[in-house]
């Protein structure tokens, strides 16, 4: 089993001419009241990574170590500046199945092997309030690095020494506690260390360190502005990857939405990339949609319903309706996310990222890549437009039921993708192509919110089946089938007007 650790921490450093950090006298720090002497820990930790260091590219390290009291295999997952999450598991001789997931997306069918070892003395004090409650941990670290297989890296490199201090917050902590310890740090004459953590040091100390990618250049033609926004969306998948497998908020939907807008930029531009190589790879981000919307579907139909029950008056109320809701969500959720884990553990997943990966590397960029912004890609984005207005006519001329509600639902998937490929043209258009996006986003919300209502209702006539099969009371199903109708009535009212609003501004 794998437990979290969220990190929030500063590394320092000393001049390099007078031989690296030593611990100053910390007590005049505001808010500490003691300091306490922990002693000293030996640590002893194996980095692993692939050979062409995809993990430390990305700023992840994933290591094996012994000593001190979280013996064990850590992988460190950036959240933001100084701030990490710490994905831990217990020792073992191979890397942790738990932790090799979380690293798939970056590794697919590389080896992982044992990159650099560091061994540390630890000189470690804790910083506590007046009531012995701990603020932070300091500590003093005597390092030494050493480059695994160095005699394949070149004479006089593999080895590297030096000394830091590292201050974590403690739990729960404020952070700006940190900022009145840095302030007694740079008075000591240290400063904040170059390098983001030890690996990294080790890494360009030791030996070669793959490199960061070079900055992306301002874009210029068209094919500049769609790679710039295809290359984000790959980005966000393969980042979202670990927290898809963790069930973090709004992960799943993040990285479907990534997906989405790749396959929508395919169809959109189909006259700067090459159709003939992109479709077949839009047809797999159409696959790896539908995956990861099985338990996003699902968890906007339990928070609707569940918001609606919250509404109803007791006097409504009738049979355990929140308990088969509740039973119901809950068995659909525990197949869904084994479903999905599954998907993002399976070759068909890893092919896709590696396919995506060569295509923004080489895209196949037809004749239009070379045009002008203002001209080629205005020009699609005005016709996926074109596209969105002939089909919400066709939903206003349709009478309620069925046919209306298919319509609009088409009408809202073209929205959407209208969305997209004005938030690709933005930084080209700019203003027109910013409008149209915050229009395209506010139809896509007023036809998703119809939509909702159709699915919920499909989902209310199952609940009630289910329930009158047990000899439960459909009665409180029905109540909400009507306002589900009602919702759905309202949405169908407003849609002329927002959509006479919508063309009065629109201006791309």
């Amino acid at each position: 089993m794998a437990d979290t650790k969220r990190e929030i921490e500063r590394k320092y450093e000393g001049p390099a001419a007078e031989g690296g950090a030593e611990m100053p006298d910390l007590s005049g720090v505001p808010g500490v009241a003691g300091i306490v002497d922990k002693g000293v820990a030996e640590l002893d930790a194996t980095y692993y990574d692939t050979p062409d260091q995809r993990l430390a590219a990305a700023s992840l390290t994933l290591r094996r170590r012994t000593g001190g009291d979280d013996a064990g295999w850590h992988l460190k997952l950036p959240v933001s500046e100084g701030v990490r999450d710490e994905i831990r598991a217990p020792l073992s001789d191979t890397v942790p199945r738990a932790l090799a997931g979380l690293v798939r997306s970056r590794v697919r069918d590389a080896e992982l092997v044992p990159l650099v070892r560091l061994r540390s003395a630890r000189d470690v004090r804790h910083l506590v309030d007046d009531s012995g409650a701990l603020l932070a941990e300091v500590s003093l670290d005597r390092v030494r690095a050493d480059r695994i297989g160095a005699d394949r890296i070149g004479a006089g490199e593999g080895t590297a020494a030096w000394t830091e201090i590292e201050v974590e917050l403690a739990d729960d902590g404020d952070p700006a506690f940190l900022d009145k310890v840095e302030k007694k740090l740079r008075k000591a004459g240290l400063r904040r260390s170059t390098a983001s953590s030890k690996l990294a040091k080790a890494l360009g100390e030791t030996g070669k360190r793959a490199g960061k990618p070079a900055p992306e250049k301002e874009p210029a033609d068209a094919g500049d502005h769609v790679l710039a926004y295809l290359r984000a969306q790959y980005d966000a998948i393969v980042e979202l990857d670990p927290a898809v497998r963790r069930d973090l908020p709004d992960s799943v939907h993040s990285m479907r939405v990534a997906t989405r807008r790749m396959r929508s930029t395919f169809r959109s531009y189909g006259k700067v990339l090459d159709r003939a190589v992109t479709d077949p790879i839009g047809d797999e981000l159409k696959w790896l949609a539908g995956e990861l919307g099985v338990g996003r579907d699902q968890e906007v139909l339990t928070e609707r319903l569940t918001e609606s029950l919250g509404r109803l008056p007791r006097t409504l109320l009738s049979g355990p309706v929140r308990t088969r809701l509740r039973t119901w969500a809950n068995a659909r959720r525990g197949g869904s996310r084994r479903r999905l884990i599954a998907v993002l553990d399976g070759k068909r997943y890893l092919t896709l990222l590696t396919a995506l990966e060569a295509l923004v590397a080489d895209p196949p960029l037809l004749e239009a890549a070379g045009g002008d912004p203002a001209k080629v890609i205005a020009k699609a984005v005005r016709k996926d437009f074109g596209k969105v207005s002939d089909l919400v006519e066709q939903a206003l001329d349709q009478p309620p039921g069925s046919d209306r509600d298919h319509a609009m639902h088409e009408a809202r998937k073209k929205a959407k993708r209208t969305r997209y490929a004005a938030e690709a043209a933005a930084p080209a258009l700019g203003a027109p192509a910013a409008g149209l996006v915050k229009s395209m986003k506010s139809l896509q919300s007023l036809l998703g919110d119809h939509q909702d209502s159709v699915m919920t209702r499909e989902t209310l006539r199952e609940l009630a089946a289910l329930a009158h099969a047990a000899g439960e009371s459909s009665f409180t199903y029905g109540v909400l089938y009507g306002r589900e109708e009602q919702r759905a009535a309202a949405v169908e009212a407003a849609l002329p007007e927002a959509w006479e609003k919508i063309e009065a501004q629109t201006a791309v």
